[in-house]
């Protein structure tokens, strides 16, 4: 920096210090600009607020927001340019109640509404997951824009208006002991700051109706998302009144009891020539030479990436993405599963 720059820098320091300090008054603007700066000021905040909120609207638990975070982040991390969607809850809940009524069969009264309202929660997922894609091309990214360009630049020039603005006041208040042609090149830089700050200022609030079209945006992309919400729910109503007139309607089977005696029969096909053949147990007495772990309950993927299992399974460990998550392989696949599902064997290497 010149000498002329650190001048400049000191005379800003010691006009904001006795501004602060001892409540000397600096060069007020007119109304008119200083209401312009508020109207500035409060739109950068809200812009600011609404693309937090408009994240939390879509996925509103903060656990599968974190989640999405570090699955991303790593899929940076190994240079692969897809991202993971929100797992939606719609989504979640389908295949749960898809993965039961399969078990329990077509033949099942319960077990077919569970499947028919599985499918239907899935396609309410996908239809999630449109919202989702198109409140962000033409909400939430605009708005971004908006905050990192736009306002930015107001910003900037508001920044070094106040700047030229202590630099001027420091100035004039030594008026004969500073040259008068400082202070008139103070006033010339003042007023051409103020010029591009409120002209900045002007045009961007004269133009808001652009984020009025961004908030119809988002209308229009809620409105698609419960129309079609509206319109499968309709559809799975009317599946379950049917499927509630036609069991009602069926024929009752009659209960038949069986007899405990008739499992005694079978004792003598269990025994050959006296002699009793029992299961034997199998231990596991092999010992892994590598990090691994043993899980404790079964883990279902909901993302791309997590690695699935069932309980008792070993899993070869790899890494340990963070204080949740390990990275692992099993059976010749690799992926991510939590750390609270499994019980370490063989640790990871420190």
């Amino acid at each position: 920096m010149s000498v002329a720059g650190l001048k400049k820098q000191f005379h800003k320091a010691s006009q904001l210090w006795s501004e602060k300090i001892s409540g000397a008054e600096g060069t007020k603007l007119d109304e008119d600009f200083t209401e312009m700066e508020r109207k500035i000021e409060v739109t950068n905040k809200s812009v600011f607020d609404l693309l937090s909120k408009t994240t939390e609207y879509l996925q509103p638990n903060p656990a599968s927001r974190a989640k999405l975070g570090m699955l991303n982040t790593v899929s940076k991390m190994r240079g692969q340019v897809k991202t993971t969607g929100y797992p939606q809850t719609e989504g979640l809940l389908g295949d749960c109640m898809l993965r039961y009524g399969q078990e329990l069969g077509e033949e099942s009264a319960f077990g077919g509404a569970l499947v028919d309202m599985g499918e239907s929660m899935r396609q309410m997922a996908e239809i999630k997951d449109s919202l989702d894609i198109n409140v962000k091309q033409n909400f939430i990214d605009p708005l971004q824009t908006l905050l990192d360009k736009d306002l930015k630049e107001i910003t900037h020039h508001l920044k070094k208006l106040e700047g030229r603005r202590l630099d001027f006041d420091y100035k004039k208040k030594r008026q004969g002991k500073i040259p008068d042609e400082e202070i008139r090149q103070a006033v010339e830089k003042f007023e051409e700051s103020k010029d591009l700050a409120e002209r900045s200022m002007f045009n961007f609030l004269e133009n808001d109706v652009e984020q009025v079209s961004q908030l119809s945006a988002l209308i229009e992309a809620a409105l698609e998302y419960h129309r079609h919400s509206s319109e499968i729910l309709e559809e799975l109503s009317a599946k379950m009144q049917n499927r509630i007139s036609t069991t009602s309607s069926r024929p009752k089977r009659e209960f038949k009891p069986k007899s405990i005696m008739s499992s005694f029969e079978s004792i003598d096909s269990s025994q050959h020539n006296g002699l009793s053949y029992s299961s034997s147990l199998k231990s596991e007495s092999e010992v892994l030479d590598q990090p691994c772990c043993r899980s404790l309950y079964h883990f279902e993927p909901e993302n791309e990436g997590e690695l699935g299992f069932k309980e008792g399974d070993i899993i070869i460990l790899t890494n340990q993405i963070d204080e949740n998550w390990y990275e692992g392989m099993i059976n010749g696949e690799s992926g991510f599963f939590p750390i609270n599902y499994v019980e370490v064997i063989v640790p990871l290497p420190q």
